[in-house]
């Protein structure tokens, strides 16, 4: 367990057990800048995320030849999403935040005691209606459409920024 403390309060540390952080994607990246991006961005943020109590970062790949339609596709991430573990999914319908207001999302789910984080990204077709409904939370990335292994690389640096936001680290100007 690593030793954090909670954001915005003083008080002697505190133990809390880590928030596994999770992308949970339709597709598979191949070996590519785009994989190279994410692959950089999830190893900062796993090194700079253990003193936040966030961390392992990891990816879980839905293959879209065993899920055809944006049904079952939804069906398999929905089925990526443990007990208690926050649900975020990523549609371009969704709320836009600001880094900052990323990060203290990213602290709230923490502070909370979740043990998992999971962040749903759709094949081409987006997510079932049903998926965003069940999600905690419904961001995006603007009202553009974008490809979704652009959007792994986006998320994983906005994870690695709201990791650099909490540390209070220099990466995040504003």
């Amino acid at each position: 367990e690593d030793v954090a403390r909670r954001s915005g309060q003083g008080g002697p540390p505190r133990l809390r057990a880590p928030v596994k952080i999770t992308i949970a994607a339709v597709g598979r990246m191949k070996p590519g800048p785009e994989k190279m991006l994410v692959n950089d961005y999830l190893n900062r943020a796993a090194l700079a995320g253990r003193a936040q109590a966030l961390c392992p970062f990891n990816i879980s790949e839905i293959d879209e030849r065993k899920a055809h339609d944006r049904a079952e596709q939804s069906l398999r991430l929905a089925a990526a999403v443990p007990a208690g573990a926050a649900a975020i999914a990523l549609d371009e319908r969704g709320e836009t935040m600001t880094s900052p207001a990323f990060a203290k999302l990213m602290a709230a789910i923490r502070d909370r005691g979740a043990p998992e984080a999971v962040f749903l990204i759709g094949g081409a077709d987006g997510h079932d209606r049903a998926l965003c409904e069940r999600a905690e939370k419904v961001l995006s990335f603007g009202p553009m459409v974008w490809p979704h292994m652009l959007v792994r690389v986006m998320l994983a640096e906005q994870l690695y920024r709201a990791v650099s936001i909490l540390a209070r680290s220099p990466y995040h100007r504003e």
